[in-house]
């Protein structure tokens, strides 16, 4: 796995002064490996997220929420693929978020992801967020047209209004035990085009072509401040963003897999211990069952 070190280069706890442009979509932070070694590397990071997350889910006190945000072919899904393959589903909840409903839009920007949030002992996994609201809403202004806010709160600050939001709901989520994790993937236009121009020409990825995709990345200036100023904006050490370097794809994975395991080490979950009363049930049990023997179970089970 990567050392906090190298992780720590790509964490933004606080904003000020913080330029997208002066990290490198391309950057591997030094690391010269082939696809083999980069698997095992991922291959030891997500057993290290199995045996973590299984104390998380045990002791059922903190929950985490990690947020993916990217430009079309960053390759969020492939990391929710591979990335969280080794953790255990019963404990971990990926939602997605797409054009809100019409129920969504009857209320407030952030109420459809607070329905989603992980309970305790849990890992939820946002792929977008309600960062989408300072986002893209931001990139096309005519969607606040659609969620029928009052005329008068529709201002020009409005979108430092909604970094306010977003910073008090982080605090809060942080006051009540969720961990909040900010990743944004960080892809060249270079490298987008040539993912896109694979979903062209490769048969077997033409599903995932969606032409609006072009028409989004006719305003990459536009998205690429929208971001600059999010991150910028709400970046803080109980809610960190990651500005993660994407054009390679197996370099995105390690970091977004060490960030996430780091933090679940620093929270140190444990197994719930039993107090005598639970140790003396379990001891009878145990004496229980050996006195069954084995043979009133009606044979060997085959597994």
């Amino acid at each position: 796995m990567l050392k906090d070190d190298l992780i720590k280069r790509f964490r933004i706890t606080d904003g000020k002064g913080f330029k997208l442009a002066d990290i490198d979509p391309n950057d591997t932070a030094g690391l010269d490996i082939d696809k083999d070694d980069a698997k095992e590397l991922l291959a030891s990071g997500t057993k290290r997220l199995h045996a973590l997350q299984e104390r998380l889910y045990a002791e059922g006190r903190w929950s985490v929420l990690i947020v993916l945000q990217a430009m079309d072919a960053a390759g969020k899904d492939g990391m929710i693929e591979h990335v969280m393959s080794g953790i255990n589903p019963q404990g971990c909840e990926v939602t997605s978020f797409k054009a809100p409903s019409t129920v969504e839009l009857r209320h407030d920007f952030l109420w459809r992801t607070t329905c989603a949030l992980p309970q305790r002992g849990h890992i939820g996994i946002f792929n977008r967020s309600y960062y989408e609201e300072v986002l893209v809403a931001r990139v096309h202004p005519a969607i606040l047209a659609k969620q029928n806010l009052p005329p008068a709160l529709v201002k020009d600050d409005i979108w430092e209004e909604r970094f306010d939001s977003i910073r008090d709901f982080e605090r809060h989520l942080a006051r009540n035990g969720t961990v909040v994790l900010k990743f944004f993937l960080h892809v060249s236009k270079g490298e987008q085009r040539r993912r896109l121009l694979e979903r062209i020409d490769e048969p077997d990825k033409n599903w995932k072509f969606d032409a609006g995709d072009l028409a989004e990345r006719k305003r990459w200036p536009d998205y690429m401040n929208a971001y600059e100023e999010a991150i910028a904006g709400t970046a803080a050490k109980h809610a960190p963003w990651y500005v993660v370097p994407a054009d390679n794809k197996w370099f995105s994975r390690l970091v977004v897999a060490a960030a996430v395991a780091d933090k679940l080490e620093e929270l140190d979950p444990q197994f719930p211990k039993l107090d005598a009363e639970a140790r003396e049930t379990m001891k009878r049990a145990r004496v229980e069952l050996a006195s069954e023997g084995n043979g009133s179970g009606g044979g060997k089970h085959k597994s």
